[in-house]
């Protein structure tokens, strides 16, 4: 039989038909010793061997401290993790430096944010070059060269969420940042660094603000990466505390890097994402009446529930109502934000009225925000100047400012108890990097996204600690505020702005699905299979007018497809072709539940291709059982033998192009 095999091309991702199989993934000793041994080296011995540094008053951390008073600490925080402190004092100036980390115990994984506090009665000297991440890394003599595989971020194109692969050679110089102030804006800050010899290191960070990241190759053998947050060169005053960039390593052995990113997966399910009422965020599909481009800016009291009638009465009650940008007085325009206040013209009793008639029904509602952003002549611009910062265009909520932070909270916590919402939804439209460091000076560079950005992390903890049941809805037009700390609060429920493209989407979902294990995806006003199938995630959003008649008839069967499939992405994420974006390829991938013995295959013949059937192999499968194989488009099931897909594959054939299918498969 043919075999899945792919040329390799310099910045793409490509599979290999010899690479190998593995059932069910899970954690290795020798993993496990790699952590434990570098949260030794690292963590447990002298300061050289820190993975951060600094430059104080002109002289580099390596210098200072070893010379200053430390201290250790480690606590166990549960079965799972234990938290280790370290704290160093500067006797002169009172700078106290204080890493906290958190070692793994289930995941060969480990944590860790870096403090600094002034804690004399004077300012500081100059703190700056504060890398959270500062790595060297030496690969053995025979491996082959460092190969590093990350990602573009969600800047709107056909190409987010593409992977990325490059080779690190000697003396090579790789920069990676954020753009505008907004963490995936250009760049993903997640990256997987094969250090060859089967095995690697996962590098992950966590900052809504400006990161950037250096990859330096020296002459021989070694590599040094350090990151951080881009701009950062001040004093601390007396009593203020900074802090760094979260940073995460996970360190993998065996195998090869696509298991090394289940493995990130299967950490991320476990330890990362927020449980709103002791549980993973569910599989749902959402309406609303946001029909085209005009958003909620045509929305009232009694077309919500007209819209909702229309869902109703045809049978399709959804999980939850989108009420998107818009719903506040903003004279036509949503962009006009800054009066976080239903409009009375339009909802003269507030929401209320609609989320009760939501609720009589079983249906929960969605509520957006995009707070951070102030348009002139609104509330906040006309009654609060004192808490923008201007620039062009759009002014930026100060959230480093307290009083600007309190209002914040308790104005939108008040609006969400009083609306009676379900799922608080957060966007931010704009780039805050110019506003930020134009309010700098020369001696507090980078204090202002500093504090907007602690700020923003303490608003998001506080709204959740009076919300703990509520589901949190991360947004920056589309996927651009995906970093793990952002990550650790919302889901991606618009991983990108980029939605229309059914070839762009299928790129999104295989892109992403390498690092984020949740996200939704929208069918748009379509029941169309190619468009749909290409649109399936945890959550399906359908922007539908359901009060035509004879609309969307095969909508119950794209449902249908659905709700077979959505568990599946909880699953193993396998990759079975290279990722493309070209008209004449085909794409396709797997998502597969081991302990559970079932999973699904995705398959599209894009609308150039000439092929019509593709040939994969498939992952993660147990060779010793026999699974049942549903083509969802043919009518019987054929059993087929574990070792046989792992070792041969399965043909699927789409005969119309373009076209989509979708294979599901049980253990028996």
């Amino acid at each position: 039989m043919p075999r899945l095999f792919a040329i390799t091309v310099l910045g793409v991702l490509v599979l290999s038909a010899n690479q190998p199989f593995a059932h069910a993934i899970s954690v290795s000793p020798e993993e496990m010793k790699a952590c434990r041994e570098w949260v030794s080296a690292h963590l447990q011995s002298g300061p050289a061997d820190v993975p951060f540094s600094f430059t104080f008053g002109g002289r580099p951390s390596s210098e200072l401290l070893p010379t200053w008073h430390v201290e250790r600490a480690s606590t166990a925080l549960d079965d799972s993790r234990t938290r280790h402190t370290i704290t160093w004092t500067d006797s002169h100036t009172g700078l106290v430096v204080r890493l906290i980390a958190i070692e793994y115990h289930d995941f060969p994984t480990v944590e860790w944010t870096v403090y600094f506090k002034n804690t004399g009665t004077a300012d500081t000297p100059i703190l700056e070059a504060a890398h959270a991440l500062d790595l060297d890394l030496q690969r053995g003599e025979t491996a082959g060269e460092f190969l590093l595989h990350h990602s573009v971020g969600s800047p709107c194109t056909a190409e987010d969420y593409r992977p990325l692969e490059t080779i690190l050679e000697p003396n090579a110089h790789l920069h990676i940042a954020a753009a505008g102030g907004r963490p995936t804006n250009s760049d993903l800050c997640y990256f997987n660094l094969e250090l060859r010899g089967g095995r690697g290191i996962v590098i992950a960070l966590g900052w809504p603000g400006q990161w950037s990241s250096e990859w330096q190759r020296d002459h021989d053998r070694g590599l040094r990466v350090v990151a951080g947050q881009e701009l950062l060169r001040t004093k601390l005053r007396p009593g203020e505390e900074i802090r760094t960039p979260l940073v995460v390593l996970q360190f993998w052995q065996g195998g090869d890097w696509l298991r090394a990113q289940n493995l990130w997966r299967r950490w991320f399910i476990a330890h990362n994402l927020r449980r709103p009422g002791g549980k993973l965020p569910p599989t749902q599909w959402c309406g609303t009446s946001e029909v085209g481009t005009n958003m909620m800016i045509n929305a009232t009291e009694e077309n919500q529930k007209t819209y909702l009638d229309a869902y109703l009465v045809r049978g399709f009650k959804p999980d939850f109502w989108w009420m998107d940008a818009g719903w506040y007085p903003c004279a036509g325009d949503w962009t006009r934000t800054g009066t976080w206040e239903p409009d009375p013209a339009r909802f003269p009793q507030g929401l209320r009225p609609v989320t009760d008639y939501l609720h009589a029904h079983g249906v929960r509602c969605n509520l957006w925000f995009e707070p951070e952003r102030v348009r002139a002549g609104t509330w906040l611009a006309t009654e609060h100047p004192d808490w923008v910062l201007p620039g062009d265009g759009d002014g930026l909520l100060d959230l480093g400012n307290p009083a600007a932070w309190r209002w914040l909270v308790d104005h939108i916590d008040h609006l969400l108890t009083e609306s009676g919402i379900d799922i608080y939804r957060q966007d931010f439209n704009m780039d805050p990097l110019t506003h930020w460091r134009a309010h700098d000076t020369a001696d507090r560079q980078g204090m202002t996204e500093m504090r907007h950005v602690t700020g923003l992390l303490a608003y998001w903890d506080e709204l959740l600690r009076r919300h703990p049941d509520k589901l949190f809805d991360e947004c920056a037009s589309g996927g651009r505020r995906n970093d793990l700390e952002s990550m650790r609060r919302g889901v991606p429920y618009t991983k990108s702005d980029y939605a229309a493209d059914p070839v762009g989407v299928q790129g999104e979902t295989y892109g992403i699905s390498l690092w984020l294990p949740y996200f939704a995806a929208t069918w748009g006003d379509s029941d169309d299979p190619y468009l749909c199938r290409s649109r399936l995630a945890h959550v399906i959003g359908a922007c539908l007018d359901l009060r035509v008649k004879n609309h969307l008839s095969r909508l119950p069967q794209r449902l249908d497809e659905w709700r077979q499939v959505a568990r599946c992405y909880w699953g193993d994420f396998w990759p079975l072709t290279p990722y493309s974006l070209d008209a004449h390829d085909w794409i396709a991938w797997q998502f597969d539940l081991p302990e559970a013995g079932e999973g699904v295959v995705q398959a599209f013949r894009r609308a150039e291709c000439a092929d019509e059937s593709i040939h994969v192999r498939l992952r993660g499968l147990d060779p010793h059982a026999t699974y049942r194989m549903k083509n969802v488009d043919l009518a019987e099931p054929e059993d087929m033998e574990g070792a046989a897909l792992l070792r041969d594959g399965l043909t699927i054939p789409i005969p119309t192009k373009p076209g989509a299918a979708i294979l599901t498969y049980r253990r028996r």
